[in-house]
């Protein structure tokens, strides 16, 4: 099964930017379908952004826009480019993975068996 380890997360200030990744091991890249997700404190995890099967992505309507997230199948890993930070992104952020032919819903935390152990970001205003 896959193994997730998220890094990049930091401190920055309202308007910055930072790049998180998340390398997958344990796997076959290829048969997994990646998303981010958020927490913030004394707050449910939310769905951030996804890949659905057919290479299409997904975002939540908070970060659209400001969010881009991508993938290098060469190396193993997915990574979210959050530009123009808000203090409202302040969360741990994880990396999720399903396996493609899984069933669910692409922003449900439930349709994901496989987390990474987070990485906090928080945004100074």
């Amino acid at each position: 099964q896959v193994q997730l380890v998220e890094s990049g997360g930091g401190l920055v200030q309202a308007g910055g930017s930072l790049r998180l990744s998340c390398a997958a091991s344990g796997g076959t890249f290829s048969t997994y379908l990646m998303g981010w997700f958020r927490q913030a404190p004394g707050k449910e995890r939310e769905f951030v952004a996804a890949f659905s099967r057919s290479g299409g992505l997904y975002y939540a309507d908070s970060v659209k826009g400001r969010f881009t997230i991508s993938r290098d199948t060469a190396n193993h890993t997915v990574s979210l480019q959050m530009n123009s930070l808000k203090p409202e992104d302040t969360a741990a952020y994880y990396c999720a993975a399903r396996r493609i032919d899984s069933y669910g819903y692409y922003y449900y935390t439930a349709s994901y068996p496989y987390w990474g152990q987070g990485t906090q970001v928080t945004v100074s205003s």
